[in-house]
C-alpha cells in the first residue's frame, strides 16, 4: 500500500507525440486519450519508464544505486517503491485573437485536479469554481487584460461572450504559483497565465482537444529518385507546445531486501535527482516531446 502522494506537473515545451497505435481515421498516428472523456493524456507506463532512464543519466550514471529501490529492478525480484498515474489535462493552449493564444480549461478538468490533489503535501484549493451551462460562454481571468469587463473573446475560428471573473484569476494565479516550473525563464508564462486563463463550458473544452491539436505530415525521400517514397507518407497527431499536465506520484516504504527508507525518503530520494525536463513519446530525433517537470510538495 502506498503511504505518500505528491503531484508531478509537466509542461509541454515542444509539441509531444504519446502515441495511441495506428488508426484507419485522417490522422495515422493518433494520441493517446482517456476512454471515456477523449481528452488527452500520457500513459503512466510511459512517463515512469521515461523518468527513470532520465534518473540513470545524472551524473554521468553516477551514483544510481537506488534506481532499482525506487523505480523497481530489471529482473522483478521485488516492486518498485513508487508509482505514477497516468497524466491528465490541466490546461490546453489555444490560439486567440487577442494576445496570440489562451490557455483553456473546464470545471469538470479542474474539480478532477482537485480530487486527486487529495492526501498530497499541498492543501486542496478551495476554488468555487463556477458552473458555465452555455457553451458559447467564457469566464476569463483579468490581470492585466487591456479589454472591457464585458466582451466578445474569438478562439480560434470560434467568438464567446466572456466576462472577467475573480475565481478564474484565483485560480490562475494558484496555477502559476504551484505547477508552472518555478525557474526564471518561466516568470513570463506565470505572468501571461495571470491574464489568459479562460474557463469555458466541458463541450466547448472537449471540442478544442479533439480538433486544436497539432498535425504533422511526415515523408520519407527515395535518395535515388529524390522524391517521396511508395507509401512512405503518414500523419501523426501531437500534443501542442505550453500544454500544462499533471499525474500524482506514489510512494511506499522501500521493498528492497535490507533496505528500510521510508515513504518520505523515497520521495526524497526521486526528487534529488533534480530532474528539470524529459523527452517524452515519439519523434525525439527532431526535438519534440520536450517536458519540464515540477514536483510539488517535496
Amino acid at each position: 500500500m502506498f503511504e505518500k502522494k505528491q503531484m508531478l506537473f509537466l509542461y509541454v515545451e515542444t509539441p509531444l507525440h504519446a502515441g495511441a497505435g495506428r488508426s484507419l481515421g485522417v490522422v495515422d498516428l493518433p494520441i493517446q486519450r482517456e476512454k471515456v472523456t477523449g481528452y488527452p493524456m500520457v500513459q503512466a507506463s510511459g512517463l515512469k519508464g521515461c523518468l527513470r532512464s532520465e534518473c540513470l543519466l545524472v551524473n554521468g550514471g553516477a551514483g544510481t544505486l537506488d534506481i532499482p529501490e525506487i523505480f523497481g529492478p530489471e529482473d522483478s525480484s521485488y516492486a518498485a517503491s513508487i508509482s505514477f498515474g497516468d497524466a491528465r489535462i490541466l490546461l490546453f493552449p489555444v490560439r486567440s485573437l487577442n494576445g496570440t493564444f489562451a490557455w483553456v480549461t473546464c470545471k469538470e478538468v479542474l474539480e478532477g485536479f482537485r480530487r486527486s490533489l487529495t492526501g498530497c503535501s499541498q492543501q486542496v484549493p478551495d476554488w468555487n469554481i463556477p458552473e458555465i451551462t452555455d457553451p458559447q460562454m467564457a469566464l476569463r481571468s483579468g490581470a492585466g487584460v487591456n479589454i472591457p469587463n464585458q466582451a466578445q473573446i474569438v478562439l480560434e475560428e470560434y467568438t464567446f461572450t466572456s466576462e472577467r471573473n475573480e475565481v478564474v484569476s484565483e485560480i490562475a494565479e494558484w496555477l502559476a504559483n504551484y505547477a508552472i516550473p518555478d525557474s526564471n525563464e518561466y516568470q513570463y508564462i506565470k505572468d501571461s497565465l495571470k491574464r489568459k486563463l479562460v474557463l469555458l463550458h466541458e463541450n466547448s473544452f472537449r471540442d478544442f482537444t479533439q480538433t486544436s491539436t497539432e498535425v504533422q505530415t511526415h515523408i520519407k525521400i527515395n535518395p535515388d529518385t529524390n522524391t517521396v517514397s511508395n507509401r512512405a507518407l503518414w500523419v501523426t497527431e501531437n500534443l501542442p507546445a505550453e500544454t500544462l499536465m499533471y499525474a500524482p506520484v506514489y510512494a511506499s516504504r522501500s521493498r528492497a531486501p535490507g533496505a528500510n527508507k521510508t515513504a518520505d525518503e523515497i520521495l526524497q530520494s526521486f526528487a534529488g535527482y533534480g530532474i528539470t525536463r524529459v523527452q517524452l513519446g515519439g519523434d525525439n530525433t527532431t526535438g519534440q516531446g520536450i517536458v519540464a517537470i515540477r514536483m510539488g510538495g517535496v
